[in-house]
């Protein structure tokens, strides 16, 4: 049973690392960009999320309702400015920005926040679950799988039974030539990168909700993020749960034996991935 229940947690475990690696496979299915602050910018809603908890008397629906859109406007904003600058002058320059806009959030969070860990209040919802036979299965886990399972669905409606959806699948594949037909490139790599910010900051209020959070946990959740994309298959959507699965599951059933190995086992899965299918699980040309 207790093997049962570790396979049971990692499911839900392998919700959240799907949640953080949509975004990061959307900005490299349609831009070709890896965001090196992508965690960061979570670890950021998180803190947001808690401080406007802590500072008003809003409840916490309202927070997500406000920080969400919110991101997802930032994101908007990045991309037709900064992100755009560093595209224009090669994929180089936008791996040096992300990586210091990193920095940036990392030092500006310990400014604002110090260094200790801290946690978003969502009530009983953080403790609170049902039983499947003898297994306890906590009630915000199952969120952030449903969450999950729910944004790769919206995302794939979108790009494939809207008109602006298609057009973002017509720029990623050949920018060029979608450009001749009428296609804004700019805005349609504003939209994804706002759609990407939306869906890491529900991320990282996930994460703040489940455990406690610190200014620098961001580059570990990058590292699962980019994890769960190779492992699925880069350009894959679904291919991306299918390794966010496989990761926490790996690293759950391998606690069960040796917590200090859990995050190795998760590694060496991602090694093992790239060895012997780089294409991924579920590979994809594009999104």
């Amino acid at each position: 049973m207790q093997i049962l229940d570790a396979l049971a947690q990692g499911i839900l475990l392998g919700g959240l690392y799907t949640l953080f690696a949509v975004g990061l496979s959307i900005m490299f299915g349609v831009m070709r960009i890896v965001n090196l602050a992508h965690g960061d910018f979570a670890i950021l809603a998180a803190f947001l999320a808690i401080l406007l908890v802590g500072e008003t008397s809003f409840p916490v629906w309202l927070v997500v309702a406000i920080t969400v859109p919110a991101f997802a406007a930032i994101g908007y904003f990045l991309q037709r400015t900064l992100f755009q600058q560093s595209l224009n002058s090669g994929p180089l320059s936008t791996l040096l920005v992300t990586f210091g806009m990193s920095i940036v959030i990392q030092n500006a969070l310990l400014e604002a926040f110090s260094a200790n860990p801290q946690r978003l209040d969502v009530g009983q919802l953080a403790t609170a679950s049902f039983p499947v036979g003898p297994i306890a299965i906590p009630y915000i886990g199952v969120l952030g799988l449903m969450l999950a399972i729910l944004c790769i669905v919206a995302i794939e409606l979108f790009l494939r039974r809207t008109a602006t959806g298609r057009m973002t699948r017509a720029v990623s594949d050949d920018p060029d030539t979608a450009r001749l037909t009428g296609a804004n490139s700019r805005h349609i790599y504003g939209l994804a990168t706002g759609i990407a910010f939306g869906a890491v900051a529900i991320a990282g209020l996930l994460l703040a909700a489940r455990s406690s959070v610190e200014p620098t946990a961001g580059s570990m959740r990058l590292i699962f993020a980019f994890e769960a994309v190779v492992i699925g298959g880069l350009g894959s959507l679904w291919g991306t749960l299918v390794g966010g699965l496989s990761l926490g599951v790996v690293q759950t059933l391998v606690a069960h034996f040796d917590p200090s190995s859990s995050i190795l086992a998760g590694h060496l899965l991602f090694l093992l991935v790239l060895a012997f299918r780089p294409q991924g699980l579920i590979p994809a040309r594009s999104l």
